[in-house]
């Protein structure tokens, strides 16, 4: 029992090294490396939350050979990440890019959840501070009491 445990966690651990098929990966080391490395920074757009280096998606190993087409041909790392950002989006990126967009968009969870706070604590206050309501005067306590003796 304990050797199949062990097998089974080594393949777990290995999973990821199996997602880079053999006809995928470069000759020149050097080159492999730097594939490795931008994969490593890409999402797979069908899995999510995988690098496009681990998954084993169609859509991932397509990018896995642009990547290294693209540095084949002789682009920097940054010049492949921009032409996967401009084809597939900024969602490419495992690690979003830090610009006023962004900015925004992390800022408004935190704001939405301080303005609903400021409006549950002015809704409080507005309670507590409503005066009790005013005895009834001995008019409208007659009437009162006609309604319920007529009533019953």
């Amino acid at each position: 029992m304990k050797a199949l445990l062990t097998c089974l966690f080594a393949l777990w651990l290995v999973g990821p090294a199996l997602a880079v098929l053999p006809d995928e990966v470069l000759s020149d080391p050097a080159l492999e490396a730097r594939a490795r490395d931008i994969s490593s920074q890409l999402r797979c757009l069908v899995c999510q939350n995988e690098s496009i280096d681990e998954s084993n998606a169609d859509l991932a190993r397509e990018i896995r050979l642009i990547v290294r087409e693209r540095l084949v041909a002789g682009d920097t790392d940054q010049e492949v990440m921009q032409f996967l950002v401009d084809r597939y989006g900024e969602y490419v990126l495992l690690r979003p890019v830090l610009a006023a967009h962004t900015i925004m968009l992390w800022g408004a969870a935190p704001l939405v959840l301080l303005i609903g706070g400021v409006a549950i604590a002015v809704a409080v206050r507005r309670r507590r501070a409503s005066p009790d309501p005013a005895p009834l005067t001995p008019d409208e306590q007659r009437v009162l009491d006609d309604l319920d003796s007529t009533g019953t």
